[in-house]
């Protein structure tokens, strides 16, 4: 009996003796593998390893790509690590143009710059010329209008203005048949919106309420003779 209690005393001690050994094998290679990470991740911090040799500009067509690069401020030579993307790409939304800018590191040293530019929707006339405005009903520039840009006709026209909001928004929720046939967009208050066609009739829209019904009735209400088709309320629409 003490024999064997003497020869488990032993195991267990050779046992020990063997973990204590692995697990300072394991720290060990632990300890290396970080001092490894943590010098490469210093040299590509530091040294031109990962320096950002090319910038790719995506989606500029009316913005200028020279004008997007010269916000960039990505200095010549600086690691790609070190590059913050986030304030990069909200320098460049500061262009009125770009509605969205997305900017990312393509290993080993390319920054890429992707755009999504704003697209006119609507325009009105102003004494400085023509102001574009968005999906968004943002104004984003005064510049000669693009062929097939709708007019719109309103008493405050403007980004902040709500009537200005609610004609765009009725653009925009119009069934492409019929948004393609808009020549102008005349807005008297959010629920009193009509669009003249390009042929001379006149759709009589309201408001933004029931847009989806409206959709629904106003194409088929257009192959019917008339000039003012009203769909403002879509349960009872009529043509004159």
């Amino acid at each position: 009996m003490r024999g064997g209690w003497s020869a488990r005393r032993a195991g267990r001690g050779a046992g020990g003796r063997f973990g204590a050994v692995r697990w300072h094998r394991i720290r060990l290679w632990g300890l290396l593998t970080v001092c490894v990470l943590a010098t490469v991740g210093a040299v590509a911090w530091y040294t031109p390893m990962l320096s950002v040799r090319t910038v790719r500009v995506e989606g500029a067509v009316a913005v200028p790509e020279q004008q997007v690069r010269d916000l960039l401020e990505i200095p010549s030579g600086r690691s790609i690590l070190r590059i913050d993307t986030t304030a990069v790409a909200r320098r460049v939304v500061t262009i009125p143009k770009v509605r969205t800018a997305r900017v990312q590191r393509v290993f080993p040293s390319t920054v890429r710059v992707t755009l999504v530019e704003r697209v006119p929707v609507l325009f009105y006339d102003s004494p400085d010329g023509a102001h574009l405005l968005d999906a968004e009903g943002v104004e984003f520039a005064v510049e000669p209008t693009p062929i097939g840009v709708p007019k719109l006709t309103t008493d405050h026209p403007g980004s902040a203005d709500p009537v200005t909001g609610a004609a765009v928004s009725v653009l925009a929720i119009a069934p492409p048949a019929l948004a393609v046939q808009v020549d102008e967009v005349v807005a008297r208050s959010i629920s009193d919106i009509s669009l003249k066609l390009k042929d001379g009739r006149t759709v009589l829209w309201g408001g933004t309420a029931d847009s989806e019904r409206k959709s629904a009735v106003v194409v088929p209400l257009l192959t019917r003779p008339g000039t003012v088709f009203d769909v403002s309320s879509p349960n009872l629409v009529t043509v004159k």
